[in-house]
């Protein structure tokens, strides 16, 4: 069986997709495919996610590898569509899930921005995780289905 692909989706990808992208990477090795892109890529991955990202543990090597990337790089389908709350409108990326994380951009911010937002994308990931061995096991969780009781 193929892994899922789950896109994390902002405008610059530079910060919270990058972060999101290397933390699911790091929480999840083989669980999925996680790739990042954003609708107007920025020159470069911004300074305080990559030290947020090194703090948390990331290798180096994968930072180092880090780079925003246009939507056009992502495949043509994925699985889980991530929004990380910049209100991104991808309507040319067919995916078969949905969701907007709602994440306060920490660019630009203190170290106590970036912490927040990588606490906020782990609980994130890890809800995630659930609902991708859900959908793999066939269970229904969070509004999957219809109530018909």
């Amino acid at each position: 069986m193929d892994l899922p692909v789950v896109a994390f989706v902002c405008t610059h990808n530079a910060c919270r997709s990058q972060m999101a992208q290397a933390l699911a990477e790091r929480m999840m090795p083989g669980e999925a495919t996680f790739l990042s892109a954003g609708t107007d890529p920025a020159p470069r991955v911004d300074a305080g996610a990559m030290e947020e990202l090194s703090r948390r543990g990331v290798p180096e090597e994968t930072i180092a590898a880090l780079r925003p990337k246009y939507l056009s790089e992502l495949p043509t389908h994925v699985d889980w569509l991530v929004t990380m709350g910049c209100g991104v409108a991808c309507p040319a990326l067919p995916c078969a899930h949905r969701e907007d994380w709602g994440l306060k951009d920490p660019m630009g911010g203190p170290k106590q921005h970036y912490e927040a937002c990588a606490d906020d994308i782990l609980h994130h990931l890890a809800d995630l995780r659930v609902r991708m061995g859900a959908k793999k096991t066939g269970d229904v969780r969070r509004g999957d289905a219809d109530e018909r009781d």
